[in-house]
């Protein structure tokens, strides 16, 4: 569902090991073998809500794009049944691997390595196509949404979740705070939230052509015993998000864990962290 971070700066050299341009997001192996660790639970709670604004139904045949560890495709092989197919498809060669791991022996379902914005799909392919918590990564959300309405077919529906606000975000928040710091951070940092806009997205759905374009918001409330439950995740360097933590100065991870931790309102007990995404989607 995610790519990972390449930012240079002063105080910020998370690097990857394969090459891709700065700003760019792709998941490097460790990052995502922990993918799961970080995000299962919070991802797994949302997967229903995002197969019901793409309107998936049985024997359909759908595209997740961004499919990170394949939570999504699999939740979708239930809804589109033996008679359907998925086709899980994301940039990053190690979250493809994590993915087939995954959904290796369904006899319906294709994962491969795809660049969402440039897919290589013949027209008219798919009746839906998701997004999850990616398009914002992408370098050029308008190009990746116009492929997507290239690729399904007449009457098919397209949806995309995206985050909204750092407040309300459940890991990606820490990028937020660390371009505080470190102002060499903050143009991936407001790229994260960029699509947050219900306008924006919005008007980027309709400049690719979509129809009867819906948005809407949802939240929910993840509950930790304490703050070092919850913060355990970047100390240990799960998912990207971790491992941007671990490539900052001690200094700069007091800092950051102290604005977290506000951020959260700990108080010494137990926390609530909520966490909000957008959801959108357009009729082709």
């Amino acid at each position: 569902m995610f790519m990972s971070w390449q930012w240079h700066g002063p105080g910020y050299t998370a690097r990857l090991r394969r090459g891709v341009a700065v700003d760019r997001l792709l998941y490097n192996d460790d990052a995502a073998a922990s993918y799961e660790q970080a995000m299962a639970r919070i991802s797994r709670h949302f997967v229903p809500l995002m197969l019901e604004a793409g309107h998936l139904a049985k024997g359909h045949h759908l595209l997740d794009v961004a499919t990170g560890t394949g939570l999504i495709a699999e939740a979708a092989l239930g809804v589109v049944g033996p008679a359907g197919r998925v086709t899980a498809v994301d940039i990053a060669p190690g979250m493809v691997e994590q993915a087939r791991r995954r959904l290796g022996k369904a006899p319906n379902v294709t994962v491969s390595v795809e660049d969402g914005q440039s897919l290589s799909f013949a027209d008219s392919s798919f009746d839906t196509v998701l997004c999850s918590l990616a398009l914002m990564f992408f370098p050029d959300p308008e190009k990746a949404l116009a492929d997507f309405h290239r690729v399904l077919r007449p009457g098919g529906y397209a949806a995309v979740s995206v985050n909204t606000v750092p407040e309300h975000s459940y890991n990606t928040r820490v990028h937020a705070y660390i371009a505080r710091h470190d102002p060499s951070a903050a143009p991936a940092a407001v790229r994260i939230f960029s699509l947050g806009d219900e306008q924006r997205l919005r008007s980027l759905f309709e400049a690719a052509g979509f129809r009867d374009v819906t948005l809407e918001v949802q939240s929910h409330r993840f509950p930790h015993d304490s703050f070092e439950a919850y913060f355990e995740q970047y100390e240990r360097g799960w998912d990207a998000q971790g491992q941007a933590y671990l490539a900052l100065t001690e200094d700069m991870r007091r800092l950051v864990r102290e604005d977290i931790r506000r951020s959260v309102n700990d108080t010494g007990g137990p926390i609530d962290v909520e966490v909000q995404y957008r959801f959108a989607s357009g009729r082709k």
